[in-house]
């Protein structure tokens, strides 16, 4: 059986915990929001890589296409960053793949599965931190072409999810702007997302959340920090 990683919106991490469950891929898929050239090529050193450029790419990215359409092991596949820039009509694809909201969704519309691995970067506070892997039997011919099943031999896409640190130092009810404006202001000063969860009494992990969306959002305020990470 072939083993196909799915992931999305790495933002510039690769958790340990994505190495290990990508181990013994023989294609790994990305559906953006990569942020650094370092995580494609170390995905590579994995599998290879098939990736899309999300709407935090920029410059560095500008020859990683926003479309892909082809065929691995017998599946037609479709990858896109944004749900809303699929095609209307899928039935040609048997496997479809897009990112952005960091959100796991899995679904099948006929023939076609629409897969969101969801996020495996660095965590929103209140979403899962997840990444997807795409189990294909093989045919006869060892191709795992398509069967007559119109299921393109997909055995199973298997969720994975990475855990995460328990809930911040601050309570979530308690987060005010205030404390987001101090840890921005500790970013500014070139602090580490270790100094600035230990200066706020954020969790490191909302501390990184925090750093992340004041460095990939240039010009946002605390109060849009809290609005994208839904606080």
């Amino acid at each position: 059986m072939k083993k196909i990683g799915l992931l999305s919106d790495t933002h510039g991490l690769l958790r340990p915990e994505t190495l290990q469950a990508l181990e013994g891929c023989e294609a790994i898929l990305h559906g953006g929001d990569i942020n650094r050239q370092e995580i494609l090529d170390r995905l590579r050193e994995i599998a290879p890589l098939y990736v899309v450029r999300g709407n935090n790419d920029k410059e560095w990215a500008a020859e990683i296409p926003c479309f892909l359409d082809f065929t691995l092991f017998g599946l037609h596949i479709y990858m896109t960053h944004k749900k809303k820039d699929l095609p209307k009509d899928l039935t040609a694809y048997d496997l479809v793949l897009y990112g952005h909201s960091h959100k796991y969704e899995q679904t099948i519309q006929g023939r076609t599965f629409l897969i969101n691995p969801g996020s495996c970067g660095p965590r929103r506070f209140h979403q899962e931190i997840t990444l997807a892997i795409l189990w294909l039997r093989e045919q006869e011919d060892g191709s795992g072409a398509a069967d007559t099943e119109g299921s393109a031999g997909i055995d199973r896409i298997e969720k994975i999810l990475i855990p995460h640190e328990g809930t911040a130092h601050v309570t979530l009810d308690k987060i005010q702007r205030r404390d987001i404006e101090l840890a921005v202001r500790e970013i500014q000063k070139g602090r580490s997302v270790g100094q600035v969860a230990a200066r706020t009494g954020l969790s490191r992990d909302l501390a990184e959340q925090v750093c992340r969306m004041y460095l990939t959002h240039p010009g946002v305020d605390a109060e849009g920090i809290m609005t994208k990470l839904g606080l």
